[in-house]
Formats: C-alpha cells, sequence, structure tokens
C-alpha cells in the first residue's frame, strides 16, 4: 500500500505543495476550499488542511502570496508577482524534467 504523498509506486508526487497552490492562484484569488478543489481538479493531488494553510504561511512569509479581506470563515488569497515570477521558474524546470524523462523514455 502506497503511503500518504506517494504514488502508486512509492514515489514521492512531482508536486511541491507551494507550486500547487501558487498555479491555482494564477488565474485569480481564492481562498482556502477553492484552492484545494482547483489543485485536486487540475493534478489530481488532495492537499490537506495543513499542508494548504503550512504552505500559504510559508508563502505569504516569503511574499509569493498575499491575503486579501474576506469574512470571517473565507480569507481568500493572491498571487503576487514575485510569486508570478517563482511559479514560471518552477514550470520552466518541471518542463525540463519532463523533456528529458520523455525522450529517455521513447516517448518524445
Amino acid at each position: 500500500m502506497a503511503r500518504q504523498g506517494r504514488d502508486r509506486h512509492g514515489l514521492a508526487r512531482f508536486g511541491e505543495p507551494g507550486v500547487l497552490v501558487l498555479l491555482s492562484l494564477s488565474d485569480g484569488p481564492k481562498h482556502g476550499y477553492a484552492i484545494t478543489k482547483d489543485v485536486l481538479e487540475q493534478t489530481g493531488v488532495r492537499l490537506g488542511p495543513g499542508t494548504l494553510y503550512g504552505s500559504l504561511t510559508k508563502l505569504q512569509e516569503r511574499g509569493l502570496v498575499a491575503s486579501l479581506d474576506g469574512d470571517a470563515r473565507r480569507r481568500p488569497y493572491e498571487i503576487t508577482e514575485a510569486g508570478r515570477i517563482a511559479l514560471t521558474e518552477q514550470l520552466a524546470t518541471w518542463q525540463a524534467v519532463a523533456r528529458v524523462g520523455a525522450a529517455r523514455l521513447g516517448l518524445a
């Protein structure tokens, strides 16, 4: 049986939670539940509340996301310009990894 956070092969998921949060916010502000739902729909990765809010805290501390005014239950977050730059760099790295992997497996 695969451990949590690993795929069916026992390998770590190819997705740092912070990058997945940035990806979700790249098309507009969202609150926590909407981020979790979007990440699941787009990537198949389920972010638990601890992972999500831990990532949001770290991303805020690094200036990559900002919280917006919201009601008492739902606080929306938005990606900052620094977050867009960081996401762009990460996606370029992932694209390079995917190209090399596909070529080595004869998929390219």
